[in-house]
């Protein structure tokens, strides 16, 4: 028997919000019926007007907050309702680590069916300053009136909001951002269009390593020429003593998809440098690198604890990128294998691991599901199996591999803490135990969460 939605399009009501979507905005419920709006906060109670209405579920417009939440601030960003890079500047940064807090520990029991009498969730582990954390800028260039503009896109649009600053941003990189949209301009080059598919320049990236001061500047264009390059590198060099390399990479396909296949280094070094602890890595314009260095410390140093390692383990990491985990394993361990689906992430772990003169750690590329059960064939068995995998989680048959393979131990390293819930249960229902769970707030005033699991074999 079909029923109708309980509210209808432009109704005026008031409600009191219960929670937050992974896209921050608050719900509130009528009847069960979900309602999302933008800008509210949970224990709130507003007057909202229903904007549209879906079959299962609709949206309103924030018309009046009747008993603020006690986490309400005013967002210090001045376009802060417009662009579409943070969703939590109105909450308090407390109230920011408790919602993430929450929001792992509901989707362990919803999603992942724990027990979670059984399974601690820690605090979410936060910074003391959580602002201008951010070691790499990735900005689309647009036009208007005639020149260049630089921002991220409004909320579901591909409307760029052009900003001279980004709080979550790294000074360095806001300013440098600026620098070039002024000197290219100076120079009339044209933005990439991409409805017409026209215009030159797509992207800049500026990645600056704040242990070391090394910044380096990518290009992302059309197409490999490149007006008044010699004018434009000497005005950035000059501004920018920082500066260790300028690089472009040509993307001519009509995609939204950032990078192109060609690299090329116009000025300076292939790579700059910054550590993590007390290890050194070597990062290239497309390599993977944790964007918040001071908070990965805290994720990766969780990681090693979980681990329990005494150093006689052997230890495999999945989804080992460009070494970063691996080498923080490798200097407690007896011998660490990492696996990584992109050749060119395992040749930047091979020479990170040789610029820390770390000679246990062993790299090969391809697919973990593929790589690891040959491993296993070859007689090498993991004590330990460390997981960091995309947001979409790990395959099913690494998940498979894991449970043939039974380490002692299973540290699961997550960017998203609903495929990790539904991981963990594939990992209980073959016979290993949650044992704890830490979120890390890697991306403050954002919804996203990093999490590390500790999991043990049941004996």
């Amino acid at each position: 028997m079909k029923t109708n939605p309980p509210v209808e399009k432009n109704e005026y009501m008031d409600v009191q919000f219960v929670d937050l979507t992974h896209e921050g905005a608050g719900v509130a419920k009528i009847d069960g019926f979900p309602i999302f709006v933008p800008n509210a906060l949970p224990d709130e109670k507003a007057q909202i007007k229903i904007t549209r209405v879906k079959k299962g579920y609709a949206f309103g417009r924030l018309m009046e907050i009747k008993e603020k939440s006690l986490h309400r601030q005013e967002a210090p960003c001045p376009v802060y309702k417009q662009c579409g890079g943070c969703q939590l500047q109105h909450l308090t940064y407390a109230g920011q680590l408790a919602f993430k807090e929450k929001q792992v520990r509901d989707v362990l029991e919803r999603i992942g069916k724990l027990d979670m009498s059984r399974v601690t969730v820690h605090p979410t582990l936060g910074m003391d300053e959580p602002w201008r954390y951010r070691n790499k800028a990735q900005v689309p260039l647009g036009e208007r009136e005639g020149a260049l503009i630089a921002g991220f896109y409004q909320q579901r649009t591909h409307e760029i909001i052009n900003m001279d600053a980004c709080l979550i941003q790294h000074e360095k990189n806001d300013q440098a951002v600026q620098a070039i949209k002024d000197i290219c301009n100076q120079f009339g080059l044209r933005a990439y269009e991409e409805a017409r598919h026209k215009g030159w320049f797509r992207h800049i990236m500026v990645r600056y390593g704040v242990n070391t001061g090394e910044m380096m500047i990518v290009f992302i264009t059309k197409t490999n020429d490149f007006p008044h390059k010699k004018a434009i590198l000497e005005k950035i060099i000059e501004r920018f003593p920082a500066v260790k390399s300028i690089v472009q990479n040509v993307n001519p396909k009509r995609t939204n998809v950032i990078f192109g296949d060609e690299t090329n280094v116009l000025w300076g070094e292939e790579y700059i440098y910054d550590t993590i602890g007390d290890i050194r890595f070597a990062i290239s314009a497309r390599s993977f690198y944790q964007v918040n260095p001071e908070q990965t410390k805290v994720l990766y140093d969780k990681a090693l604890e979980y681990a329990e390692l005494t150093g006689k383990e052997t230890v495999i990491d999945a989804y080992c990128g460009i070494g970063t985990i691996s080498l923080f394993l490798a200097k407690k361990a007896e011998k660490v294998y990492g696996v990584e689906i992109v050749p060119e992430a395992i040749e930047d772990a091979k020479r990170n691991a040789e610029l820390n003169n770390i000679t246990n750690a062993e790299f090969a590329a391809g697919e973990a599901e593929a790589v690891i059960p040959n491993w296993y064939e070859q007689g090498i068995k993991a004590d330990t199996i460390v997981v960091d995998p995309p947001r979409k989680g790990c395959d099913e048959a690494l998940l498979r591999t894991i449970l043939d393979m039974k380490p002692k131990r299973v540290v699961y390293v997550s960017c998203n803490p609903g495929t990790l819930a539904r991981d963990l249960r594939v990992l209980e229902d073959g016979g290993y135990e949650t044992q704890e769970v830490q979120p890390v707030d890697m991306f403050p005033h954002t919804m996203h969460v990093e999490c590390v699991a500790r999991l043990t074999l049941k004996s």
